[in-house]
This record gives structure tokens, C-alpha cells and sequence, in this order.
């Protein structure tokens, strides 16, 4: 099998991200940002993705550093699938104390996201990675009132889910072959 991975960096005047992501890897991570909550998330997607994930992410605000970490891991989780086929869709409920989330998502490269999620910059940070990765990503919050847990069981069930759709299969997962475009 070849390696799917991806390394890219994302460069502007407001933010400098570098993502080395291996998605058949044993869930290591090494990611330095001063956002504390934000590195946080990403540990935890690496984590429970079962993706190696090195990640560095600064700039000039929050909000800049947070969309432009989403956007470029999108990316590099897009380029790292490939055009091998995968299981494509799967999901996940997880229950973290008192939240309850499902994570529903297909690797169909028709973007689109509809993320519950208590903190509006986490909820455009599933927007934008699921923009960047080509991806269709359903957040449903079922239950919860703290935060903090609405927004990490989201991020767990992403990566369970993520892990499931990313696994290699034989064939294609489609009735309509793949779709090229010229």
C-alpha cells in the first residue's frame, strides 16, 4: 500500500500553518499553537482519528488562526486520501459526560457541512475543514450544556468517523464510477 500522507503549509499575512498528517498512522501528535483550546481539539481529533499529526499554528488572532488551521488541515487530509477507494461514509455517536454528539460524513467531494456547535468559531472551523477536505460533515448535537464537551465530543466523533470512511476497500464505493472532471 502507499503511504497517504500530505505535508503543506499555509502562508499568509496573517497566519503560518505547517500540517504533516498520516492517515494510517497510530494517532501521535506533536502540535504547537498558543491557543490552548485549539491545540487541544487537534490532539484529540489526531487521537481518536488514529491519524500522526504534526501541526504548527500561529498568527496575528484567534479567529485567523483557527480558520486557517482548519483550511489547512482539510487540505492535507484531502490530499493524504488520495483517489484510492475508502469506505467513503460513516459515523459516529459519542457520549463525553454530559454531551452527546453525532458525527455523520462522506468523503463524496461535495462540500458541505451543518455543524451544531455552542462556540460559533468552532462551528466555522468544521465549515472550513470540511470545505478544504472535500467533505459532506453532519453535527448533530443530541445533548449537552457544557461547552467545552459539546465541542471535544464533536472533534472525537470526527475522527472515529473519519478513521472508519478513510480505511481502504477493493472498489470503488459508487454506482456512478468516478467522477472526472476536464
Amino acid at each position: 500500500m502507499t503511504s497517504r500522507c500530505a505535508k503543506l503549509e499555509r502562508s499568509t499575512r496573517e497566519t503560518q500553518i505547517s500540517v504533516d498528517v498520516d492517515i494510517d498512522g497510530e494517532g501521535k501528535f506533536d502540535v504547537t499553537c498558543d491557543i490552548q483550546f485549539l491545540k487541544h481539539m487537534a490532539e484529540t481529533f489526531a487521537r481518536y482519528a488514529n491519524f500522526n499529526l504534526r501541526l504548527s499554528a500561529q498568527g496575528d488572532n484567534d479567529h485567523h488562526i483557527i480558520e486557517d488551521t482548519a483550511i489547512a488541515l482539510g487540505n492535507a487530509v484531502k490530499q493524504a486520501i488520495g483517489d484510492a477507494p475508502v469506505e467513503r461514509t460513516a459515523s459516529c455517536i459519542l457520549p463525553m459526560d454530559d454531551a452527546l454528539v453525532m458525527v455523520a460524513l462522506d468523503l463524496v467531494d461535495r462540500p458541505y457541512c451543518d455543524a451544531d456547535c455552542p462556540d460559533p468559531i468552532y462551528e466555522h472551523f468544521f465549515r472550513s475543514f470540511a470545505m478544504s477536505a472535500g467533505i459532506t460533515l453532519h453535527i448533530v448535537q443530541i445533548r449537552g450544556f457544557d461547552e467545552h464537551h459539546l465541542i471535544e465530543a464533536s472533534f472525537k466523533a470526527m475522527g472515529k468517523a473519519l478513521y472508519a470512511a478513510t480505511r481502504p476497500r477493493d472498489r470503488l464505493l459508487s454506482t456512478k464510477d468516478a467522477v472526472k472532471t476536464v
